[in-house]
């Protein structure tokens, strides 16, 4: 049997990291078909989970305790290969796991202090992913803890497919701050603080896409930082080598928790897909809300195909990833 599959996958979020994902599906290929070639390449969007995928492409974690979104330490990672550095918003100053949500005083301090550690290692290059924040700060608190550090000769590139403004009805207060828990007096409050901030540091990027992202956290790296804004999917597949996994595969297998209307909008699978060049590509998902095709995926294959109760799903979600796996073999490996 000629030709390896390439396993790409992002997180079932808040089920599976998206190696874990790679691995059940990896080995239910395996079993079902004995000595074929199976290589997992983890894959995310610029959001939670862009570390760890870039861990399991050979960078190298380093773990720091930072403050958090309600100012309480938390240990937070970043990943750094030579010169580069990946950190991600939600590590330090994420919506994840913070009960109550905290919409008015929640910070991206911890977002700075991760960056203040990746150029103390040297790094040249950050990039920065924003996605799963807590704050509608505006990035205020993590250019303090940057406490003034020269960035020039520093590339820092923004990965985010959000194109949010900063202000006003689609701006990261209005679409963004009821996410977060605010309620419509606390978004005109943090609307207000967020136009302050504006006027205080300089309108020029006020409405460039992507300022509104985490919270207006992509406005002050936009505007200080000296920041790019790439879509994050892009910038994730150029750090794990992709390109370089894809030459001589037969099948490319990605997947997300779920397959639905917001994947086509820079989300992994879609990504996944347009990157494949020509090599058939399935999903795996918690569930399948679209006709995968229209994503440029050839077919779905979803955990409640197999178990339609939500909670065995998720208690038993690999063992049903394998199983999934096991009829894509049949399906699309058979010689």
């Amino acid at each position: 049997m000629t030709g390896h599959v390439l396993v790409a996958p992002d997180k079932f979020k808040g089920t599976l990291t998206a190696p874990r994902v790679a691995g059940a599906v990896a080995r239910g290929l395996r079993e079902a078909v004995p000595g074929l070639d199976v290589r997992c390449l983890p894959v995310a969007d610029g959001g939670d989970g862009t570390v760890d995928a870039a861990v399991a492409a050979g960078f190298t974690r380093v773990g720091r305790w930072v403050t958090g979104p309600v100012g309480k330490p938390v240990a937070a990672s970043f990943a750094v290969r030579g010169d580069t550095a990946v950190v991600e918003v939600a590590a330090a100053s994420g919506l994840a796991g913070l009960h109550p949500l905290a919409p008015l005083t929640a910070t991206s301090r911890g977002t700075g202090e991760l960056l203040a550690s990746a150029l103390d290692v040297g790094c040249t290059r950050i990039v920065l992913g924003v996605g799963g924040s807590a704050c509608t700060d505006g990035g205020r608190a993590m250019v303090e803890a940057l406490g003034g550090r020269d960035l020039s000769g520093v590339e820092v590139v923004l990965a985010t497919d959000v194109d949010n403004p900063l202000l006003g009805p689609t701006g990261a207060a209005a679409v963004y701050g009821p996410q977060k828990g605010a309620t419509p007096a606390d978004v005109e409050v943090l609307e207000d603080r967020l136009r302050a901030w504006a006027d205080e540091i300089g309108h020029e990027h006020v409405d460039t896409p992507g300022a509104g992202a985490a919270g207006g956290i992509g406005f002050a790296a936009l505007t200080l930082l000296g920041a790019r804004r790439r879509p994050g999917i892009e910038v994730v597949l150029e750090l794990i080598g992709f390109a370089d996994a894809l030459p001589g595969a037969r099948l490319v297998v990605t997947g997300e928790g779920a397959l639905d209307a917001q994947t086509r909008h820079g989300k992994a699978p879609a990504g996944v897909a347009a990157a494949s060049g020509g090599v058939p590509v399935v999903a795996v998902a918690g569930r399948c809300e679209v006709d995968p095709t229209g994503l440029g995926i050839k077919a779905a294959y979803a955990l409640l195909d197999v178990e339609p109760d939500i909670t065995r799903c998720v208690a038993d979600g690999e063992r049903l990833l394998a199983r999934l796996a096991g009829r894509i073999a049949e399906d699309w490996l058979e010689e």
